[in-house]
């Protein structure tokens, strides 16, 4: 038989950009069955331009199916995908009506009677995992098995819909084939095609999840265990990878990856045995199950970052979605992370069904401390409600349809950026299927407000996560309300809806000043100040990277010498001793007083990282006379008066000679054009 294996069509930019590695272990389990198996990509075919976006685009993801003429069409689909792959489904069976339509996946094992109810045309779901199950499912269409005894599946018999019981999960996930890549693309083309900076391989190291979230279905379909790969069968695959894919970097898909402190020590040390350290990989993790110790390992077999699921700054909340975690440990294993030239990123979510204000409040001030300690990358979203969820069992009956979250994103086909009336006609036809396309109503705000605040935060605390949060710890105020009010000012100012890195740059500080320049007093002092720094911070990451140009000064050419400073660096007086309150802020101190202690600071950007310095008074103000007209005499004889006391004119010439060449090798000064 001739079988298809379909990704829907799907376009998010920040999703979907690599290989879909169920649909190739599953083409991988028919290797040596007689049958010729194609995998479609459809959000590749789409970002490659083979798949036109338009309301023709299912017919014409269709159509190119059918060119193969297949037997058995299965689609792999998850939440967002849904609706797409019902629709290409129904397309295929009314041009081929004989066809064979089986969906499978996390969404479809949950409500598979309820999708054979409402589409005729699709015969089958496969329930869980589906390397066993899917090609005893296609024995069963050829009439070479009972399709009764197949443990997994739910069917059409006739006029019914029979549930058979489930398949035993995989005790050893060993005795599974090797991903085989070469059913899909070359990495490189969804590299190129998705824009990525690498080839990027993803590599299934474990599958499970032993915890018990109310909002999540993986633990669910894993039946609350967790299981792994043998370490060398892991390495094997990295180098099968790597020498015949041609893989830059690997995803390492697993969300408990050192939920087993031994075995992540384990893979780590046969990483860097086997020299594959050379390759980045990022992976997902618990926060309470690293430390300084493991991050340091990790470091050394090559982890470039790490996303850990925080979900809440609220004690209620995570008690409320059954979240085990000691909120206490995480600043400081962000801030050891970062530490460890990890790049953390943090996952927060809001609008659970029992969420009051005081919650949001809590959560976004603990993403703006978490960013503050260690420059990580913040992720805000909604609630999504999952079918089989507990989250969806207790409130399915107060679903409804308001705004569009993250989780149902990407299915915009009608040419100009909105959802064709088709799908959202689908969507509204079925809450139970398409829940994830649904909101829960929250007594924390209107569903609008929260999904402002999830769509735009993560812009903000990436860029001014301190002065938010100080502006939020003023007496009356709060980071909710801030950050909402300054949505509306930029809206205001520029005319867009959506916060980009650009418009918080050109107007957050024009605001924050406008907003403490009406308030009598100030508890925080110094937080205009901060306010500056992190605006310094934003100005000189815009910088292309200074280049380093030491030089050495031949006294007798003083006159001739005539330095001007960097364009590409930033400097800056400030009253206060920032870089303690900066330190404090990494630790989650925020206090509300600082003694004035006058302090310059130098800002420059040395290859992708920020480079901040402290200079003295006579340092600042020697560069601030840099400017390409003075010779290095003329300042000289300018600074003389303030810092030359007790040394003689001729030895304060050799000081600043000196500096001059000091400051050149720290990027903070170029020679002039008559140097």
């Amino acid at each position: 038989m001739n079988i298809a294996l379909i990704f829907p069509p799907f376009y998010f930019e920040p999703m979907y950009n690599m290989p879909p590695l169920g649909l190739i272990n599953l083409a991988t389990a028919m290797k040596g069955m007689p049958h010729l198996v194609r995998i479609f990509d459809f959000p590749l075919a789409i970002r490659q331009k083979a798949l036109p976006l338009g309301p023709e685009i299912y017919d014409h993801a269709a159509r190119q199916v059918l060119e193969f003429e297949p037997d058995v069409a299965a689609f792999s689909v998850q939440c967002t995908t849904y609706p797409a792959a019902v629709q290409v489904a129904r397309m295929l069976k009314r041009f081929k009506p004989e066809m064979k339509i089986v969906f499978g996946g996390h969404n479809a094992s949950f409500v598979d009677e309820r999708t054979l109810e409402r589409f005729p045309f699709i015969d089958a779901v496969v329930r869980g995992e589906g390397e066993v199950t899917f090609p005893e499912l296609l024995d069963g269409f050829e009439g070479g098995k009972d399709l009764h005894q197949i443990e997994g599946i739910t069917f059409r018999a006739g006029n019914r819909i029979l549930r058979n019981l489930d398949r035993p999960l995989i005790e050893d996930l060993d005795s599974l084939p090797v991903s085989d890549y070469s059913f899909v693309q070359p990495l490189s083309a969804y590299r190129d095609a998705c824009g990525l900076g690498r080839s990027i391989a993803i590599m299934e190291v474990g599958r499970g999840c032993p915890h018990r979230c109310i909002y999540c279905s993986q633990s669910l379909v894993w039946k609350r265990t967790s299981r792994t790969y043998s370490v060398g069968r892991l390495i094997a695959e990295m180098k099968n990878l790597v020498e015949n894919n041609s893989a830059e970097c690997f995803l390492l898909a697993y969300d408990q990856f050192t939920a087993k402190r031994r075995f992540a020590e384990q893979f780590c040390r046969s990483v860097i045995d086997s020299g594959l350290n050379r390759v980045p990989w990022y992976c997902i993790s618990r926060l309470d199950t690293v430390d300084a110790e493991l991050l340091t390992l990790m470091r050394e077999a090559g982890c470039e970052s790490m996303c850990y699921g925080i979900d809440s700054g609220s004690k209620r909340t995570l008690s409320f979605i059954r979240k085990n975690i000691d909120s206490e440990i995480l600043l400081q294993r962000v801030a050891e992370t970062t530490e460890h030239q990890i790049v953390p990123t943090l996952s927060f979510v809001i609008g659970f069904p029992e969420e009051q204000k005081e919650d949001i409040e809590d959560t976004l001030q603990l993403a703006l401390k978490s960013s503050a300690a260690g420059n990580a990358n913040i992720l805000v979203q909604m609630a999504t409600i999952l079918p089989g969820t507990d989250l969806y069992r207790a409130y399915s009956g107060l679903l409804t349809r308001e705004v569009d979250t993250y989780f149902s994103f990407g299915i915009e086909f009608d040419g100009s950026g909105g959802r064709l009336p088709s799908d959202d006609k689908l969507i509204d036809s079925d809450p139970e299927i398409f829940s994830s396309f649904y909101n829960l109503p929250c007594p924390a705000g209107p569903l609008p407000e929260l999904n402002d605040i999830a769509g735009n935060f993560s812009v903000m605390a990436s860029m001014y996560p301190r002065s938010l949060l100080l502006l939020g710890l003023e007496p009356g105020l709060s980071v909710r309300e801030i950050f909402l009010s300054f949505l509306k000012w930029a809206a205001k100012e520029t005319g867009e809806c959506r916060l980009s890195p650009h418009i918080c740059f050109e107007h957050f500080e024009e605001f924050a000043n406008d907003l403490l320049s009406r308030r009598s007093s100030l508890v925080r002092e110094h937080m205009p100040e901060l306010i500056k720094y992190e605006s310094c911070l934003i100005r000189a990451g815009r910088y292309e990277a200074a280049t380093t140009s030491p030089f050495h000064i031949d006294l007798d050419r003083m006159t001739d010498f005539k330095p001007r400073m960097n364009k590409k660096i930033i400097l800056e007086r400030f009253t206060f001793n920032i870089p303690d309150i900066i330190f404090d802020a990494k630790f989650g101190r925020y206090r509300e007083s600082y003694p004035q202690n006058p302090t310059n600071l130098i800002f420059s950007r040395l290859g992708a990282s920020l480079d901040v310095k402290q200079i003295n008074d006579f340092g600042a103000d020697f560069l601030r006379l840099c400017d390409g007209q003075r010779g290095l005499e003329t300042i000289a004889e300018q600074l003389f008066p303030i810092y030359g006391s007790g040394t003689g004119r001729a030895e304060f010439e050799h000081i600043c000679a000196e500096a001059a060449c000091a400051l050149a090798g720290l990027m903070a000064i170029l020679p002039g054009p008559s140097a």
